[in-house]
């Protein structure tokens, strides 16, 4: 074996050297300064928003003191982390709290569309029970305020969980206790997702109860339980199967077709037509969340297609970001829809 010379040395030197440089040519430090909000605030009890924090940038060096962050690292990745540190400051200071999950959004999501979402300054719909005040929680339940007000038609379309149905009938019981409209009507396609209606126990009007039920929850958030059973024995609220609109004008109404995905064509043309000259119309649905039997098509996705450019009617699309349920519905919904996606692409 040869010896080793000292020009081998000096040339094991020099790459030595100069791997060192790079090394340190791509290491950085920042100092992030946390303005305006409490320290408290932003690490959360017991530190658990910043480790948290730590973790979805575990490559970096992040070292608290007080109200300042030291940061170590890539260049690249500490801009994002300031990034995200500042959208966070942000959301604490809109809301005046951060859950978990909505440092999860900010973190790994679309943080700014989170920090657009309504705050508490924004609009109260109504004071339901115990003065609970309701309002619109994300940007397209506040576009669907938005919409009925210059539309007497609007058709809002997106996954379970999204505030759809709420919102709706949020804005047509504020409506009813400003005096704009004189009644409420609410309906539903009577469609068996998976189940037959038909081995339900009782009667007809209670094989339906299951299907209204919903509607009626949300109710019970709204208003008193003596004055909705008053409206609702009075006809000020109607709550009944699609079916039973056939025939009738709906005037002076506010009126909400929910899970719209299951009314047939006939039905979906049915429904739209009994539409009076001062009445208001929102159809919520779902439309990967079709219960049609057979091949039968959707009165919904087809009227999204033919009449989305008519003047008058409107089309808002929910979407996952939208989800107000459980943090693991936001998860389920994302995990299904890349299974349709897998299919759509197959095909």
């Amino acid at each position: 074996m040869p010896g080793i010379t000292i020009g081998m040395l000096k040339k094991t030197a020099y790459f030595v050297v100069a791997k060192v440089v790079i090394i340190i040519e791509f290491m950085a430090q920042k100092l992030i300064y946390l303005e305006g909000i409490e320290p408290l605030d932003f690490y959360g009890v017991n530190n658990v928003r910043f480790n948290k924090l730590k973790e979805y940038f575990s490559d970096l060096k992040v070292v608290s003191k007080g109200s300042e962050l030291r940061v170590e690292g890539d260049m690249d990745r500490i801009e994002l982390l300031e990034e995200k540190v500042n959208l966070l400051l942000k959301f604490i200071a809109k809301f005046n709290h951060c859950t978990i999950d909505d440092f999860d959004e900010i973190m790994g999501g679309d943080a700014r569309y989170k920090l657009e979402s309504p705050g508490p300054e924004d609009e109260i719909l109504l004071h339901g029970e115990k003065a609970k005040p309701i309002r619109a929680m994300t940007i397209h339940q506040k576009e669907l305020v938005e919409r009925i007000r210059k539309n007497d038609l609007v058709m809002a379309v997106g996954p379970a969980g999204t505030g759809k149905t709420y919102t709706a009938i949020a804005i047509a019981v504020s409506a009813l206790k400003n005096r704009e409209v004189k009644r409420i009507i609410l309906t539903r396609p009577a469609v068996e997702a998976g189940e037959k209606l038909g081995y339900l126990p009782g009667d007809f009007a209670q094989k339906l109860d299951p299907y209204l039920q919903p509607l009626f929850d949300a109710l019970r958030d709204m208003i008193p339980a003596k004055k909705l059973l008053q409206f609702v024995e009075d006809n000020t609220i109607q709550i009944s199967p699609l079916a039973y609109m056939r025939g009738r004008t709906l005037d002076h109404a506010f009126v909400i077709l929910d899970e719209g995905q299951n009314a047939t064509i006939s039905q979906f043309k049915m429904f739209l037509t009994r539409m009076g000259p001062n009445a208001k119309f929102i159809v919520t649905g779902d439309d990967t969340q079709v219960d049609l039997p057979g091949k039968m098509q959707s009165g919904l996705i087809q009227a999204i297609d033919i009449l989305r450019n008519i003047d008058g009617i409107s089309v808002i699309r929910f979407d996952s970001r939208d989800i107000i349920r459980h943090r693991l519905v936001k998860k389920i919904v994302k995990a299904y829809n890349n299974i349709d996606e897998t299919k759509d692409n197959d095909n």
